[in-house]
């Protein structure tokens, strides 16, 4: 049966290399029968969050005029959750981490969501997929029943292209075939 799939790419930059693993990701998870949107972040106007607690404390929406509740309502609604990042200073870009931030409101609405983690680094080391990973699992620490399914890390590639012809583009499409 078909999924319902969410790609949210934090790249600063359209086809960087995050953002390539990404498209990537896509269209295996396409070519798998599922149902895929992919939100570039940087089309989006996402502001950090306040601290207001109108959306924890009074169940109301934020009252900041701005796209995040319409990129976590697609949240709420998929099945799956794909976040893609490049990796700066060892950890998800802040284009992702104020997406999170922003889910303080309907966190507790987050129950079951199956998550895909993609992450391309300057540095080549693996492990530092392990610290972007735990990362995440701050935030999916909040939430009800998440699985975390599957990652993708591409090292050694910092300017835009660098990812060209790696074998991570590859594995980050064979992975989105397994969705579904």
């Amino acid at each position: 049966m078909a999924k319902k799939v969410l790609i949210l790419s934090s790249s600063p930059r359209r086809n960087g290399n995050s953002d390539s693993l990404a498209n990537e990701f896509m269209r295996g998870a396409v070519d798998a029968g599922n149902e895929v949107e992919k939100i570039f972040l940087g089309d989006k106007t996402i502001h950090p969050c306040k601290g207001c607690s109108v959306c924890s404390r009074d169940k109301k929406p934020c009252p900041q005029r701005d796209d995040a509740a319409e990129v976590v309502g697609k949240m709420l609604e998929a099945d799956i959750i794909v976040m893609a990042t490049p990796v700066y200073f060892y950890s998800m870009s802040a284009q992702m981490k104020m997406l999170i931030d922003r889910c303080c409101g309907p966190y507790t609405e987050m129950r079951n969501k199956e998550f895909y983690f993609i992450a391309a680094a300057a540095e080549e080391n693996p492990e530092i997929m392990d610290r972007v990973v735990d990362s995440f699992r701050g935030f999916l620490d909040c939430l009800e029943n998440p699985v975390i399914k599957g990652t993708v890390f591409c090292g050694g590639v910092w300017h835009v292209g660098e990812i060209n012809g790696n074998p991570a583009l590859q594995e980050a499409y064979e992975l989105g075939k397994t969705v579904g």
